[in-house]
């Protein structure tokens, strides 16, 4: 459970990077630690255990690709991933892999620390009254327990995955825009990155392949989450 000051881990080779957001973060009542390689972010976060890793993908040694795989062997920890490249393979790669956002070099500090706060607000949103199981079709979805079922199927979901199947569901045969996804299920306006979304949907439509429910794109909007036809 986080801290009342959250710990971040900011890692990057260039002092300069190190530095820049060290200065922001600690500012914005952050406990910061730095690392300049992959091989000593690793270290960090099994021995400092953190409550979120800034990454960059550009690393010595072990890359941050490498670095985020790991993590994600072994948590849940939120990732933030810093790349200096705009092509989409770079942040879809990087999603794939179980980042929580990506920030493009150069990047505004101010923007950097926002986006930390929403990953963070989602990582420990208090429990409210239990919420019971959302069924449609053969899809059981349990709130509480962070769960989705197709029939006796358990989906394998990452956590973003499933805030974003969660918000479908509720909105149900509804279309739904990508800056509406973004708000609700990331908490945050991202300016037009859309295709953060578009990922996590790939993603879900693997895992709902062979149920009654299936997302479809919805030209020129979004998406909606469509179920069994009744006669």
């Amino acid at each position: 459970m986080p801290t009342a000051r959250p710990t971040v881990l900011l890692v990057d080779d260039e002092p300069s990077i190190l530095e820049l957001g060290r200065m922001y973060l600690e500012a914005a009542q952050f406990l910061v630690h730095t690392a300049p390689d992959g091989a000593s972010a690793l270290n960090q976060v099994r021995t400092q255990h953190p409550d979120l890793v800034v990454l960059d993908l550009m690393l010595p040694d072990v890359d941050g690709w490498e670095v985020c795989r790991r993590i994600r062997q072994e948590s849940n920890l939120p990732i933030i991933m810093l790349t200096a490249r705009s092509e989409d393979v770079d942040k879809i790669v990087g999603l794939e892999l179980g980042a929580d956002d990506y920030v493009t070099k150069p990047f505004n500090p101010r923007e950097l620390v926002a986006r930390i706060r929403a990953v963070l607000r989602r990582a420990v949103a208090p429990l409210g009254p239990a919420m019971p199981a959302i069924q449609w079709g053969d899809l059981t979805l349990a709130p509480d327990r962070r769960e989705a079922t197709v029939g006796d199927r358990v989906l394998q979901l990452r956590a973003r995955e499933f805030d974003l199947l969660q918000c479908l569901l509720e909105h149900r045969e509804l279309a739904l825009s990508r800056d509406q996804l973004l708000s609700q299920v990331w908490g945050y306006d991202y300016g037009g990155e859309t295709r953060t979304v578009d990922v996590h949907v790939a993603a879900l439509r693997k895992e709902l392949a062979g149920s009654q429910v299936e997302i479809e794109t919805v030209w020129g909007i979004g998406y909606k989450l469509i179920g069994p036809r009744t006669p």
